[in-house]
């Protein structure tokens, strides 16, 4: 293929190099003329592994040149891949002034070239980029998004010092476009690296970048306030990592990552709390530990607003223990939240076919006595029961029997905490804890009667 890269600096150059050493004619684009000017002698314009050689072979098999004149890279090439850079501030806020100075500049080149033309956006940018580079364009260009060009998000996944190697051997590649005839294009690009190929939303494309490198930042920090807290004790925290990195079944998995409620149970809440004590007792400050159950709090707080903001007082709760097949309920994020609603004078009513007031002993039984005393007037077995009375059914943890509930109850207002359904056609309104909107019946969108309105005071 022919390809154009806008920005020559560290991602813009590995790929030219590397999209070259693939055999596609590649055409840099650099406002400094001193970067094509390197491109265009075979050498890079960074310092990097394996980088040099590519770029002199690139050059000799004239697959690789540079230039400055945009309209010339544009109207030569079928891709043009956006790689300049997006400055920061103070603030964490992005500087995306370049981006949307490439974006005009490849407008005004597409308004003279004929074809389909696909510009992908290389560089890290927050969700909404595309859209408006896509704006820019089209009205720079007079050209239609989807017919005559589109805009794809393509993040790139490189570390410094092994960035050539990344690129050849990248975790997956990824593209975000709406765009099948963009989609096909790009999977055939990258086809012959040795990753899966994945085309998903824009906005989920988009936002990987951020997600991916904030996680890396966290694990660092995490393990350095582990290190921090070893050193005290006089414990080798290599030995303790190393077997930590061992487990892959949960600790190094996809197990703890999809976003739901908030954790509970007897384990996480007593051992996060006492290795935040230890790190005290020895006068370690570890910032990231001790903010776990905080940030915990606060999102069990935010499925309380949620249950609120649906306006009504009748309120079916399905599952009352942590998760789902046992009947513990020590440190229940949701027996907080039913404590909450009873205090404000919400009507509820329980369904958990595990939990059998009566039965209940030990820490298990003190703790839900502290929370809710009279727990036998609200808990019960007969789902049809709390289903029928209720206005809003409050899903909390992923028992299989829940799988039949948008059907088995048409007209109800469901509020997921777990997303219990990956889509939804319901015929009643449907709200989830931490996801984008998934029901895609128009009932969603109609306009319910409410029982109070929620007040700021």
């Amino acid at each position: 293929m022919n390809i154009s890269i806008f920005g020559l600096g560290y991602v813009g150059c590995v790929g030219a190099a590397c999209f070259a050493s693939m055999g596609h004619k590649v055409t840099g684009v650099d406002v400094s003329a001193n970067k094509v000017d390197l491109i265009n002698s075979g050498r890079p314009t960074i310092i990097e592994r394996d980088i040099e050689e590519l770029c002199r072979k690139g050059h000799e098999a004239g697959l690789l040149s540079a230039t400055t004149d945009v309209e010339e890279a544009v109207c030569s090439t079928d891709i043009s891949f956006i790689a300049v850079g997006t400055p920061g501030s103070g603030h964490g806020h992005l500087d995306l002034s370049y981006i949307y100075g490439v974006a005009r500049e490849i407008g005004q080149a597409l308004a003279r070239k004929e074809g389909f033309h696909i510009v992908a956006i290389r560089s890290t940018v927050m969700p909404g980029t595309n859209k408006r580079v896509t704006e820019i364009i089209a009205g720079e260009s007079g050209k239609t998004p989807g017919v005559d060009f589109a805009v794809v998000s393509n993040p790139e996944f490189l570390r410094e010092g092994t960035s050539v190697h990344d690129f050849m051997n990248p975790p997956l590649t990824l593209v975000g476009t709406d765009s099948p005839r963009a989609a096909a294009v790009m999977e055939e690009l990258y086809g012959p690296l040795p990753a899966e190929y994945i085309s998903t939303d824009i906005p989920v494309a988009e936002i990987m970048k951020y997600v991916n490198n904030t996680f890396h930042a966290l694990k660092i920090v995490f393990g350095n306030e582990v290190g921090a807290i070893c050193k005290t004790l006089g414990i080798d925290s290599h030995k303790v990592m190393d077997i930590f990195c061992r487990d892959r079944q949960l600790n190094i998995s996809p197990y703890y990552f999809k976003p739901g409620f908030a954790y509970g149970g007897s384990c996480l809440p007593k051992d996060t709390n006492a290795l935040r004590a230890l790190a005290a007792d020895n006068y370690v400050d570890v910032p990231v530990i001790s903010h776990i159950e905080k940030s915990n709090t606060i999102h069990r707080d935010r499925a309380l607003d949620l249950i609120m903001a649906q306006g009504k007082r009748k309120i079916g709760v399905l599952g009352l223990s942590f998760k789902a097949g046992t009947d513990d309920l020590r440190c229940s994020p949701i027996v907080e939240v039913v404590e909450s609603l009873l205090g404000k004078g919400f009507e509820i009513s329980i369904y958990d076919k595990n939990v059998e007031v009566s039965r209940l002993t030990g820490t298990n039984r003190d703790f839900i006595m502290s929370k809710i005393p009279h727990l036998q007037h609200f808990v019960t077995d007969d789902l049809d029961a709390v289903a029928s009375k209720a206005d809003v059914l409050v899903v909390t943890n992923r028992e299989k029997e829940f799988d039949g509930i948008p059907d088995r109850y048409p007209g109800k207002t469901i509020v997921d905490l777990v997303r219990m359904w990956d889509t939804l056609d319901y015929e009643g309104r449907y709200d989830g804890l931490a996801w984008a909107p998934i029901n895609t019946n128009p009932a969603q969108d109609a306009e319910t009667s409410r029982d109070f309105c929620k007040c700021r005071f």
